[in-house]
Order: structure tokens, then C-alpha cells, then sequence
């Protein structure tokens, strides 16, 4: 698929370099092959810039929703899955449309009874309690990450001090490092030290803070005019009240696109709560989608899962249809200024 996707890329740029140069303003005037000189019609010239143009959007939209297809196809396949029984899932030859809906791999998920391991030795997944695990690590993360980053960004972008800019340097710089090397480092701190094993805490204090939300609100706070600010000390109004009658609701976009960016981070996380859980009880929406879903033998129930993944994409899909305009306002307004 990706070789495919790289050869529509390339066919796409080559169609476009094309199309440009035979777009490149007409002279007024073509030498015929007499030697005369022949003067193009306005209307010609007209009638053949609508045909250029028309042929590029045809170009451009066909590649665009050959790419569109490529993004759907797994959402498409994932969903017909969910509908299909074991025994047609494990034909050799795969059906691209459910021959019988098994709408009990739907029920199954949604039914919040009988939470325990089951006599095929896998565990049963309880769809209710991890969403609830997950809807309350990520409310609160996402609260604090929201205050952390509005404070550092404000700090950063408004009060001056001491070493400010040598300091976010080094706040940009810790980006480059993965997160996975402190992963360990964060393990060791949360276990020994705080004891925070199957706790809600442990989940969410390591991850209050995220450089790149500072820097994004950061940007976006820089490009308020410092006469505003001036301003408002002259009458005597504390960074506070500033911060939160007026900065604040102008960068309202961005905060709106950070708080969807952590609660969709939190909603995907995985590798963490896998380390500082041990209980089911504790555990989060992918831990579930991940553990819940093979028989005596080893074998995943690929029917359910796929109905479990459906049901957990579902608020995401929902919450970035009505909500991508925000995110996209959000990243425009913050620019690059500084």
C-alpha cells in the first residue's frame, strides 16, 4: 500500500509540474511557420485556461480520493469485521461484505455482566469500566496539562526574567529526546517512590507536562501585542487577571485544539498503563482491546475485537467530526512568531 500510495504521489507531482508549464502566461503573440505573426483571440485564450483548469481539480480530486480510499479501506474492513461470524472470518478467500450480521459480537462488548475469567481462560472485556478508567484519567490529565501549559506559556511569552529564553531553549531541546528512554526513569519514581501501582494517579501526574503545548500556546500568546499588556498593568491590573480575562479568550482555539489533542493521546494510551497496572480493574480502553480477546487456544476472536475497536473509536470519530475545525483554527493561530 505504501509503494502504491508513493507512486500516485509521484504521478500527481509530475501531472502538476505538466500542467503548470503549459499554464505559464501565453504570450500575446506565436510566430506561424511563414513568419507571419498571429495574434490569439482573447476568447481562445480564455476557453484554454477554463480547460487547464479544469483538468488540474480533476487531477487533483482523483488523487485525493484515491487516497481517501486508502484511509477508509482499514475503517471499512475493521467494521464489515465486527459483523462477520468466526467461521466466515476464517475463510481462506476473505468476503468484503458480511454474508450473515453477528450482531451478538455487539452485544458481548456491551453487556456489562459477568466480569470475570471466563472458563476459556481469557478475560472477559468489560467495555464500561475502561472507558470509566479512561474517561477519568483523562479528564484529569487533561486538566492539569490545560493549567501547566497555560502557566508556562504565559511565563514564557509575557513575564520577563532571568535566563527566560536559555530556559525554553532547553524546553524545546527535551522534545528531541523519545519518550520512550523515560519511560524507565518515570517507572522507577512512580513504583519506588510513590507507590503508585493500580492508581489513577500514577497515570496521570507523569504526563502533566507537554513541551510541545507550551510552545504551541506559547507562539499563539506572543502574537497578542505587548501594548495590550502595557496597558493593562498601567491600570493596575495582576498578571492573573490579565492572563484570564484576556489572553486566555483570545487563544481560546488553541487551548480548545490542546484539550482535544490530550484526551485523544489519553484515550490511545497504552505502554504506560500497562506498566504501573496489574489489575483489570485499573486497567485502560486499549489494555482491554489488547488482553481481552483470545480463546483456550491462543486465538484472537477477531468478531469481538473488531466490535470492541469499533465501539472505542466511536466518541473519537464523533468528537473530531464536530470538533476538527478547532483543531485546525487552533494550529493556524499559533504561527511562528518568536
Amino acid at each position: 500500500m505504501g509503494i502504491i500510495i508513493l507512486l500516485l504521489f509521484v504521478a500527481f507531482v509530475v501531472c502538476m509540474l505538466v500542467l503548470k508549464k503549459t499554464n505559464v502566461a501565453y504570450e500575446n503573440f506565436q510566430r506561424c511557420k511563414r513568419g507571419n505573426v498571429y495574434i490569439e483571440n482573447a476568447d481562445e485564450l480564455i476557453r484554454r485556461e477554463k480547460i487547464v483548469k479544469v483538468v488540474r481539480y480533476i487531477i487533483c480530486y482523483a488523487f485525493l480520493a484515491a487516497l481517501a480510499l486508502f484511509m477508509i479501506l482499514p475503517f471499512y474492513w475493521m467494521i464489515i469485521t465486527s459483523l462477520k461470524t468466526e467461521v466466515e472470518i476464517s475463510l481462506v478467500k476473505p468476503t468484503f461484505f458480511p454474508k450473515e450480521f453477528a450482531w451478538e459480537n455487539y452485544k458481548y462488548i456491551l453487556n456489562i455482566k459477568n466480569y470475570q475469567i471466563e472458563t476459556s481462560g481469557s478475560i472477559r472485556f468489560n467495555l464500561w469500566r475502561l472507558m470509566y478508567n479512561t474517561l477519568v484519567v483523562g479528564f484529569f490529565s487533561t486538566l492539569g496539562t490545560l493549567v501547566t501549559t497555560v502557566m508556562a506559556a504565559f511565563a514564557f511569552s509575557r513575564i520577563k526574567f532571568a535566563g527566560r529564553e536559555i530556559i525554553f531553549t532547553l524546553f524545546l531541546a527535551t522534545m528531541m529526546i523519545p519518550g520512550e528512554m523515560m519511560v524507565i526513569s518515570n517507572y522507577i519514581t512512580v513504583v519506588k517512590y510513590m507507590r503508585g501501582i493500580d492508581t489513577y494517579w500514577s497515570m496521570i501526574v507523569p504526563f502533566l507536562i507537554s513541551v510541545y503545548y507550551i510552545y504551541l500556546l506559547r507562539q499563539n500568546f506572543k502574537q497578542i501585542p505587548d501594548e495590550l499588556y502595557y496597558a493593562a498593568k498601567v491600570d493596575g491590573t495582576s498578571n492573573f487577571k490579565y492572563l484570564l480575562k484576556i489572553m486566555i479568550p483570545i487563544a481560546m482555539p488553541t487551548l480548545i485544539t490542546i484539550t482535544i489533542l490530550k484526551l485523544m493521546g489519553s484515550w490511545n494510551a497504552y505502554v504506560w498503563p500497562t506498566m504501573v497496572t496489574q489489575s483489570e480493574d485499573m486497567r485502560l480502553i486499549s489494555n482491554g482491546l489488547r488482553n481481552s480477546f483470545s480463546d483456550s487456544e491462543g486465538r484472537s476472536t477477531q468478531g469481538r475485537q473488531m466490535a470492541a475497536a469499533t465501539a472505542v473509536l466511536a466518541p473519537l470519530l464523533i468528537m473530531f467530526i464536530f470538533l476538527r475545525r478547532y483543531i485546525m483554527r487552533g494550529v493556524s493561530r499559533s504561527g511562528i512568531k518568536g
